[in-house]
């Protein structure tokens, strides 16, 4: 199994990349109005990579994962806000990864 800080760190790349996305599209650097499942599918690996690494660094009793845990609650109100809240909300995530990061094991 991957280390806790190796599974942190491949959920808060996802997130990183999620957000800048989202960032490029509100500010209209990129357009992805023929393909914004691209998004949606980030939101996806998100959460998911999110769930692994919280799941993973409990399985090995690693701090991380009491750290990110709370991370899961705004991804999981992400597609019940409206647009605008949407960002606030997704920004609610950011302080547990960082300091999911930044945990010592």
């Amino acid at each position: 199994m991957p280390s806790p800080r190796a599974l942190v760190a491949a959920a808060a790349v996802a997130y990183l990349a999620n957000a800048a996305l989202g960032t490029a599209v509100q500010t209209r650097l990129v357009d992805t109005s023929r393909h914004r499942w691209t998004h949606h599918a980030l939101y996806i690996v998100t959460s998911t990579l999110t769930t692994a690494a919280v799941v993973g660094a409990f399985a090995q009793r690693s701090p991380r994962g009491w750290v990110l845990g709370p991370a899961l609650l705004p991804l999981a109100l992400l597609p019940h806000v409206g647009h605008a809240a949407h960002a606030t909300t997704a920004l609610a995530a950011a302080p547990f990864y960082a300091g999911a990061l930044v945990k010592e094991d």
